[in-house]
């Protein structure tokens, strides 16, 4: 099983990365909170952990190999253990995780269902299940979650644009103090696409 890639990252999608290594480009499958990490280093040296699936029916004769790449082999440790909830998956998994793993695996452990309901694919029954199987295991990768304030009553775009500014650097507790400001300000406002650009704006003090 191949565990660790180093090369060029030469493309960048919604969902998955380019990375050429010598002769050979790979294609890595990635859950949201990497892309908008790697977001910019088109062009640049990576280096992913990965782990390694095959995608079909067995015995069906068309199975397709397929590399899930995380940053970290702590990010990819609890992405295993995400996916051995029932029902997961490694397609939903992926799909799921738009938040930094940090900010998942605290939720889990405090049984913060609305939090894992804003994450893309997850509904309040499988919130649930995830609280059920997982809280108590996952200490170590909450660790680096901030303790400050939480995002109470943001809406799926809110807590998606809140998580977007965390991945590019911003902290937590100011950023959210951003988006709420943003949201008064423009009530109109409903997606992280154009609210991410908002934020940044206030911040500069183009908007007052």
């Amino acid at each position: 099983m191949i565990a660790k890639i180093e090369g060029k990252l030469i493309k960048l999608d919604t969902d998955c990365c380019l990375v050429q290594v010598g002769a050979v480009g790979y294609e890595v499958m990635l859950p949201g909170y990497c892309v908008n990490a790697l977001s910019g280093r088109v062009g640049s040296d990576v280096t992913l952990c990965t782990m390694e699936y095959y995608e079909g029916t067995p015995g069906g004769g068309n199975m397709i190999p397929r590399m899930v790449g995380f940053l970290s082999t702590a990010e990819r440790d609890f992405f295993t253990k995400y996916i051995s909830v029932k029902g997961m998956g490694i397609k939903k998994g992926l799909k799921s995780l738009s938040m930094p793993i940090a900010t998942i695996a605290a939720a889990i452990e405090n049984g913060d269902d609305k939090t894992l309901m804003a994450l893309p694919a997850i509904g309040g029954r499988m919130a649930q299940q995830i609280v059920a199987e997982l809280k108590g295991k996952l200490k170590s990768f909450a660790a680096g979650a901030e303790p400050s304030r939480q995002a109470a009553g943001f809406k799926p775009f809110q807590i998606e644009a809140l998580e977007i500014l965390i991945a590019w650097g911003e902290k937590r507790a100011e950023a959210i103090d951003l988006v709420e400001m943003a949201c008064r300000k423009h009530p109109d406002i409903n997606s992280a696409e154009a609210l991410v650009p908002l934020v940044y704006r206030l911040k500069q003090g183009v908007e007052v």
